[in-house]
């Protein structure tokens, strides 16, 4: 997708296009390093319920720590970028993701699943960073009025770590011997680390667009306090449930997996994230392209109505049926994330950066819903719990349907 120069848009009039589109590519990049470390994570999740002997309902403890962290996390990271620049939060953001990773070393010594929640969510606490920093700095980095397909771009790249996170985990996480498996989690959190750091290094040495909101004039740019924004608040809403959803199904699919097909492994079962994963990258290319047409609310709309479907079909557990409903609901979370923070950031003008700091501290939501669903399962089924996603996407139909218009139009 070509990066034009709005005079609009909040870039200096200085900056050169090849600078914008660098920039572009280097931010894009750190999409798919986030999408690599939430791809492993559900892997996980199984890996520590057989190799430390913990219950669901606990290991859903590892997204509360992962995604609780962005509550904490993202606004401290705005108020910093506010007195800084974006390439600052995303420096500490690197910063704290490879800290967070070299921590795998000692925790799997250790052998305490209480040590690898900590690891965990020091990488958390980074990426809370990379995200307030990228998803709203990738809107500005063009013309306002393509932001929404432009941040869907850059997020299919968060599609392809994701993707390949499965694969990865799949092949070193499961193993017959105890020490080969947590080895192989050490060695792939390590090698994470060192990817980073060359990142960090790399984007410390680039010169970067200082992009600075209040710098727009045009008429635009709605000034009202982020309190009287509408559209903003049920974002922030909306983002909540969806991450709650996405998580939830991510964290209980490879349970799902080898319930409801018989014979399926664990390590077969994470080959079949991996096919839900390309499906999730699939459908951001897609959908990327489908808003040259559709209007991006109206996609997210259809997009939710359609998952709030798969997952009664999920419930119902048919079998392979119901298992190709559980991939198919990721190929239609894929533009759900970006849109919904587009078009919540969307106008903010110089309250955008705090803006965007509340909407990613929504991804709290993937921390409080695994435990619930985990306790569902516990108590009844695995298959039962995945009522909690179907809740959650109908509050994100109503935010694709009359929420994002509260206060905005277009």
């Amino acid at each position: 997708m070509a990066l034009n120069i709005s005079t609009s848009t909040p870039v200096t009039a200085t900056q050169p296009a090849g600078s914008i589109r660098l920039a572009y590519i280097l931010v894009t990049s750190l999409f798919f390093m986030w999408g690599l470390s939430y791809g492993l994570l559900d892997v996980l999740n199984k890996h520590f319920q057989e190799a430390l002997n913990i219950t669901r309902a606990r290991s859903g403890l590892l997204q509360m720590a992962y995604f609780g962290a962005y509550f904490v996390m993202a606004l401290p990271a705005s108020m910093l970028m506010n007195r800084t620049s974006y390439k600052t939060g995303i420096l500490m953001g690197l910063g704290l993701f490879a800290a967070g990773a070299l921590l795998f070393i000692p925790a799997t010594s250790a052998g305490q699943f209480e040590f690898f929640l900590f690891a965990l969510f020091v990488i958390a606490c980074g990426l809370a960073c990379l995200e307030t920093a990228a998803n709203p700095y990738v809107t500005f980095l063009g013309a306002p009025e393509t932001s929404e397909r432009r941040l869907n771009l850059s997020q299919s790249f968060f599609g392809v770590g994701s993707f390949i996170g499965p694969l990865i985990g799949g092949a070193l996480f499961f193993s017959d011997s105890a020490a080969d498996s947590s080895g192989g989690v050490k060695i792939t959190y390590v090698a994470i680390a060192g990817i980073v750091v060359l990142l960090a290094l790399l984007i410390a040495r680039t010169p970067m667009p200082d992009i600075r909101e209040e710098a727009v004039t045009t008429a635009a740019v709605n000034a009202r306090p982020l309190g009287q924004q509408r559209h903003l608040q049920f974002a922030v809403m909306a983002q909540f449930f969806y991450v709650a959803a996405q998580v939830s199904i991510g964290a209980f699919f490879i349970n799902y997996v080898t319930e409801h097909l018989q014979g399926a492994t664990s390590q077969y079962a994470s080959f079949l994230l991996f096919v839900a994963m390309a499906c999730f990258l699939g459908g951001r290319f897609l959908g990327t392209a489908l808003m040259g047409r559709i209007a991006p609310a109206s996609l997210l709309f259809a997009y939710a109505c359609i998952n709030i479907a798969l997952c009664l079909l999920v419930m119902a557990g048919f079998g392979w049926i119901s298992v190709v409903a559980l991939i198919a609901t990721f190929f239609f979370m894929s533009i759900q994330f970006p849109t919904i923070f587009a078009l919540g950031v969307k106008n903010l003008g110089a309250n955008t950066k705090r803006g965007a700091s509340f909407i990613i501290m929504a991804i709290v939501g993937g921390a409080l819903a695994p435990p619930l669903m985990g306790l569902v399962a516990d108590r009844s089924s695995t298959a039962v719990s995945f009522l909690v996603p179907a809740v959650c996407f109908v509050v994100v139909a109503w935010y694709g349907r009359y929420g994002w218009r509260a206060d905005v139009r277009g």
